[in-house]
């Protein structure tokens, strides 16, 4: 039997990214059981409804969006930038839920996790993250809820939890995860 397919979206390009660390952490915590795959959102440019409405659909775009329909779950990494979810995240939302009435994201069983070098752990960009994913009809995992403040903190220069409890939590939330979409 083929395992599913998890696709995991960080919001944030920078190389050394908090955000990007704990998506790599949870994503190899989940390899045992599902094919993980980093979806890579850098080659999509702002959207733009002209594009699709003058066939001048950018080749980013078809492939992401196919790539978005052969997933099975989604998780979502995202930091906190001025009180909201970062553009990249709000951009690729935008892009798959078009165009009108084909909208890749329909009915996928998804998570969202919190990370931030703040103390609130990104709380308000995933509260904003949620409200599309709601509209675009994901099914959204509600518990456990995630946000990982002082992020610089918690993880190696390899990516590996400095704590046990760090480690715990993250593993309990990857267990969490595979019973939502298994």
């Amino acid at each position: 039997m083929e395992k599913k397919r998890i696709g995991i979206f960080v919001g944030s390009l920078r190389k050394a990214s908090f955000s990007k660390k704990v998506a790599c952490y949870v994503g190899g915590l989940l390899k045992g059981r599902f094919a993980v795959e980093m979806i890579d959102l850098a080659p999509l440019c702002m959207f733009n409804q002209d594009y699709d409405d003058e066939g001048a659909t950018p080749a980013a775009w078809t492939a992401f969006r196919q790539q978005v329909k052969r997933l099975d779950g989604l998780l979502f990494f995202t930091p906190e930038y001025n009180r909201s979810m970062p553009a990249l995240l709000k951009n690729a939302l935008d892009i798959g839920s078009r165009p009108m009435g084909q909208n890749v994201w329909d009915g996928k069983p998804a998570a969202v996790v919190g990370v931030s070098p703040g103390k609130i752990g990104g709380a308000l960009g995933v509260q904003a993250l949620r409200a599309p994913l709601a509209f675009l009809n994901l099914r959204l995992m509600q518990q456990p809820e995630v946000y990982l403040g002082d992020a610089a903190a918690l993880f190696d220069e390899q990516g590996e939890p400095v704590s046990e409890g760090t480690a715990g939590f993250l593993k309990g939330f990857a267990e969490a995860y595979s019973a939502f979409v298994g």
